[in-house]
C-alpha cells in the first residue's frame, strides 16, 4: 500500500472508532444496554455502503468523470475491501464463540 492509502485508511478507522465510542457513551447516558444486534446491522450496513459508494466511484471514473481521481478510487476500493475482511473476521469470530458457547456443558 502507498503512504497516501495507510494515512487515509488510519483516519477512517479512527473516526469509525469514534463513532463507536460515542454510540457506547450515548447509551450509557440514556441507561440503556446497547443492542449487539444493532450495533452489529449497523457495522453490516456501514460496510455494504462504503463498498456501494466504492463502486459509484470506480464507474464514475469508467465513465470518464474529470471530477474523479484515481489515487481515490483505488483508496475507496482499498477501504472497502479491508472493512469487508474485518467484518468476516468478526463474523468469523462470534461463530467461532458461539459454538464454543454452545458446546459447554451446564
Amino acid at each position: 500500500m502507498s503512504e497516501i492509502n495507510m494515512d487515509t485508511l488510519l483516519v477512517q478507522m479512527r473516526a469509525m472508532a469514534d463513532k463507536a465510542n460515542t454510540i457506547n457513551q450515548s447509551a450509557v447516558v440514556q441507561g440503556s444496554n446497547p443492542d449487539f444486534s444493532n450495533m452489529f446491522q449497523s457495522a453490516v450496513n456501514k460496510v455494504n455502503e462504503t463498498q456501494q459508494q466504492a463502486g459509484e466511484l470506480k464507474t464514475q471514473f469508467e465513465l470518464g468523470n474529470p471530477d474523479i481521481d484515481i489515487t481515490d478510487v483505488m483508496v475507496k476500493s482499498q477501504v472497502a475491501t479491508v472493512s469487508f475482511q474485518a467484518m468476516t473476521q468478526v463474523r468469523n469470530r462470534l461463530v467461532s464463540a458461539y459454538q464454543e458457547i454452545m458446546n459447554m456443558s451446564v
